[in-house]
This record gives structure tokens, C-alpha cells and sequence, in this order.
């Protein structure tokens, strides 16, 4: 198909870009849908688009994915707190519990938002809304995730403080923008710690790190979501005030945070843990981080 006959469709009312619409009717983020573009693997009205600009009209034209009409299903959004021995991917050949199993079956594709190791419990949110999955769990926006973690020992001041500054892996440089204890109990202690990257088992190699195995791990909130009283294995749809809120909370973080956007996290970050409650060591470096690209 050539792309003046697709975009006689941009100048109607409801047209979007195509890689949005896929995202949009669940069938992945947008990276991934732009993938099935560029693989040849998604026709408008019958003939192969490959070019990421296009913008088509979904009321008007017909949009399918190797050879499967794209019928757009209702957004569905499920809080869900995954307890331990649950995934968080949609497959798993083995045939292990998986987070999306604890929610009612759909004809939409439902898929995790944030994802959590096999052995962390906690907050989850379980969709069929790629484009809001995709701006939610992208490191590029910063979006804050907030954990409880019981770990051996009780951790100096000066170990709090490197896990602010930041501590080197074959990835690049992870940090958490704010900790505090929230309690020591014998030789343990629970901590609170928030990030915004959401690197593959962030918390506990950065704990590890600094000499402290984590025991247990929950997460408690994740962006404008907050976890509460939902008992391991519960889920709850999210109410529609919650939802516009989620959109209203994606729409404030459009700007890649550069070294200011960081900064400011970092501040988010301590004025949440204050809010929280006091701590019980203070939660800030002194010391100003290096300026670093931080690879994905």
C-alpha cells in the first residue's frame, strides 16, 4: 500500500497513528506494535502497511494483525496484589500461576503493568491498555514505585546514603531516589524505598549490594496507585475516578526528565517518605549524584 493511499485517512475526526491504535486495542506496548509494522504483519483495508507515520481511521477502515481483524475491546484496569510463587509475564511454558490468572477471563489480550519477580508480592496492575502500560513502565518517565523490604540487618546511615548516590551494574548505574527504616526488629529491619526505573530485581541486588539480603519484598504503590488493605491474591477494578486519575497522572509526565527532571523525583521521592511518617534515619545524600547517561 502506499502511504498517500493510508493517509487520506489522517483528516478524519478519529484518526491515530497506526502504532497507537494496535497499542491501544491491547496487542502490546506501541514498541512492540511498531514491530509487527515493520515486520509486515499488519494490513489497513486489505493491503500491507510497513511505514510507522501512518495514521488511520479505526470507524472507517479495517485494521488486522496477521490476518485478524482488530476489533477493539473495552479498557479493562485490575489492581491485583500478586502474592509470592505468581509471574508476572502472560506465558509461561511450564505452566506456573500466573498474575493474570487471579482476575476474571477476557476476550481482550490482559497483560501486566510493572512487573515483579517470581518472589516479590504486591501491586500490580493487570490491563488491556498497551499505550497507558507502555508510558507507565518505561524508565523514560520517571514513574515512581514504592516498596517495603525486610532485610537482614539494620543498615548504617552510609549505606542508606550509597543506595541514593548509586551503585554500578553491567546495565549502568541504578539508585533508589529516597529510603528510610521504617523499623529494626532484632537483626532485621523493614525499609521503605522508592525508584523510578524499574530495572530487573532493582531492589534486592541493590541491597545485596551493600551487605543487607532482602527476606521479603512488597510493593505498595505504583505511581498514583497505592496498594492499601488488598489481600495477597485479591483484585479490585479499578474505579473510573481512579482511572481518569492514572490518565491525568500520565498526562503530567510527557517531559523525559533530564538531570533537573532526576533532581526532582529524587525531592518527590523524600517529601512521599516524609508524608509516610518519620524516619527513622534520614533518607538524603549529601552528596550530589554524578551526571551519567543511564543506559536502559
Amino acid at each position: 500500500m502506499t502511504v498517500p493511499d493510508v493517509l487520506l485517512s489522517s483528516a478524519a475526526p478519529h484518526a491515530e497513528r497506526l502504532q497507537k491504535v494496535l497499542a491501544s486495542a491491547g496487542l502490546g506496548s506501541r514498541r512492540h506494535c511498531e514491530e509487527y509494522i515493520l515486520a509486515g504483519r499488519v494490513t489497513v483495508d486489505g493491503e500491507v502497511v510497513t511505514q510507522l507515520g501512518v495514521k488511520v481511521d479505526l470507524q472507517r477502515q479495517q485494521v488486522a494483525v496477521d490476518g485478524e481483524r482488530l476489533r477493539p475491546h473495552k479498557k479493562v484496569y485490575y489492581l491485583v496484589n500478586k502474592p509470592p510463587g505468581y509471574l508476572s509475564t502472560t506465558a509461561d511454558p511450564a505452566g506456573r500461576p500466573r498474575a493474570i490468572d487471579l482476575v476474571p477471563p477476557s476476550e481482550a489480550r490482559l497483560f501486566t503493568v510493572g512487573r515483579l519477580d517470581e518472589t516479590t508480592e504486591g501491586l500490580l496492575l493487570v490491563t488491556n491498555d498497551g499505550e497507558l502500560a507502555h508510558r507507565l513502565a518505561h524508565p523514560r518517565f520517571q514513574v515512581q514505585r514504592v516498596y517495603r523490604a525486610l532485610v537482614a540487618g539494620v543498615p548504617t546511615q552510609e549505606s542508606l546514603n550509597e543506595l541514593q548516590r548509586g551503585i554500578h551494574f553491567a546495565e549502568g548505574k541504578f539508585r533508589v531516589r529516597a529510603v528510610r527504616i521504617v523499623k529494626s526488629q532484632g537483626r532485621s529491619a523493614v525499609l521503605e524505598l522508592v525508584l523510578t526505573e524499574g530495572q530487573n530485581r532493582e531492589v534486592r541486588r541493590l541491597l545485596a549490594r551493600v551487605g543487607h539480603k532482602v527476606m521479603a519484598l512488597k510493593r505498595i504503590a505504583f505511581g498514583p496507585l497505592k496498594l492499601a488493605d488488598l489481600e495477597p491474591g485479591a483484585y479490585r477494578p479499578l474505579r473510573l475516578d481512579e482511572v481518569r486519575e492514572l490518565h491525568d497522572f500520565m498526562s503530567g509526565q510527557r517531559r523525559p526528565p533530564g538531570v533537573r527532571g532526576r533532581r526532582q523525583s529524587h525531592a518527590h521521592g523524600q517529601r512521599e517518605l516524609q508524608r509516610r511518617g518519620p524516619s527513622a534515619g534520614p533518607a538524603r545524600s549529601s552528596r550530589r549524584p554524578a551526571k551519567r547517561s543511564r543506559p536502559k
